[in-house]
This record gives C-alpha cells, structure tokens and sequence, in this order.
C-alpha cells in the first residue's frame, strides 16, 4: 500500500492566515479523496519578540502596526476573508496577544489529535477572544480535545519540549520561511500563503505523482 503523502504546515495560532489557510488546505484534501495525505503542523513564531506572559493587545498593535486603528484597516480584509470560509474574526474581542510556544507545545502533544487542537485554539483566539497565556484557558482546551488536563498542567508547568518547539520554530526562519501559512507538500512542493484550495489541490496531485514516479524508479 502507497505511504500517505505528507504535507506539512508551517503556521502560528495567532496568525489569521493561517486561520484560513488551514481550513482551505483541508478543502484541497476534500478535492482529492483518492490521495491519501498525512498533515503534520510545523510551529513558526509570528511574534518572537511577544514576552512568555504576552502583553496587552492594544501594546502589540501599537508596536507592529502604528496604532490599532491603522491595523484595523488592513484587518476588515482578513475578517472578510475569514467569513468566507466560515470561519469568524472578532477583532474587537481580543483584549491579549499571546506568546505562543505553549500553544505549539500543546498541538506537539496532541498526537493524533493535533488538528483539532490546533483548530480548537484558533477559534479559542480568533472566534472567542480567549487569552492563550491563560493556563487554565491551554487545559480547557487539552481536555475538550481528549487529552488528560492533569498530565498537560504538568507538562507545561515544566520545560517539556520547549527546546525542541524554539528550535523548530528557527529552523523555519532559518530556511527562508519569512510568511506563514507555508505548505510543503510530500518534501518536493513548497506554497506560501493563504492560497485558494484548487491552487493547494494541484499542488497535492503534483507532489503525490511525483512521489509514484520516485517509487516506480526503485
């Protein structure tokens, strides 16, 4: 039987593109059925410069884009396009920016189970305006995605993968990856962005036909 063909995504929690991005990647998986496919999250850092404790979302705006009213301006775009997927941006209802590295933690825990997470803390941020430096918000999220809250308040009491999460994260940077979502399909396909699910699609069918003719080739 053929290996699923693996397709990784290198994506942050808080970034809305990959919001999108990871919803028309599963639209371009439902285009094509007869390829099987294994998705594996990368993590990358967004906002590397963010304090473990995070900070007021108000402050971060102001930091990278000027002030939260010229953010606003670029977001109505990513809220629109967001709701087209079905998928809900409450810009006003975010009140804290995280530092993700617990939330990458969380996914890498999940196992099996990584993709709901990672949807699950998504929503939590975009969807619910939940503060993902909250540890008890992290374990309301690991229990609803069938994981044991006892363990993970356990885990991210500690150090647990932290190294190996950072070291991840930076390795993306180091290979060139300076915009997120970034999809490698079958270690050959590499598209950056958000992109529409027939462009995602073709690039599925291209990385699983050339991952037969390496096969075939012996």
């Amino acid at each position: 039987m053929a290996s699923a063909l693996p397709i990784d995504m290198v994506s942050d929690v808080v970034c809305p593109w990959c919001f999108i991005g990871k919803r028309r990647l599963e639209k371009a998986i439902a285009l094509r059925p007869d390829i099987a496919v294994e998705v594996r999250f990368r993590p990358y850092f967004l906002n590397p410069w963010v304090p473990r404790e995070g900070m007021s979302r108000e402050q971060y705006l102001t930091t990278k884009f000027g002030s939260p009213e010229r953010y606003r301006a670029i977001a109505q775009r990513v809220a629109q396009a967001a709701a087209a997927e079905g998928l809900t941006y409450k810009l006003d209802d975010i009140k804290q920016q995280p530092n993700t590295l617990d939330c990458h933690r969380l996914i890498l825990w999940a196992g099996e189970k990584a993709a709901s997470m990672k949807q699950r803390l998504m929503e939590l941020y975009f969807a619910e305006g939940a503060d993902l430096t909250d540890r008890g918000v992290l374990l309301a999220a690991a229990a609803a995605c069938g994981l044991d809250p006892e363990r993970v308040r356990e885990r991210l009491a500690g150090e647990d993968d932290v190294e190996r999460v950072t070291q991840e994260a930076e390795a993306a940077k180091e290979a060139g990856i300076d915009g997120v979502p970034y999809f490698i399909f079958g270690g050959r396909i590499a598209v950056q962005g958000a992109q529409a699910p027939e462009h995602l699609a073709q690039a599925i069918t291209q990385a699983a036909n050339g991952q037969a003719e390496q096969r075939a080739a012996g």
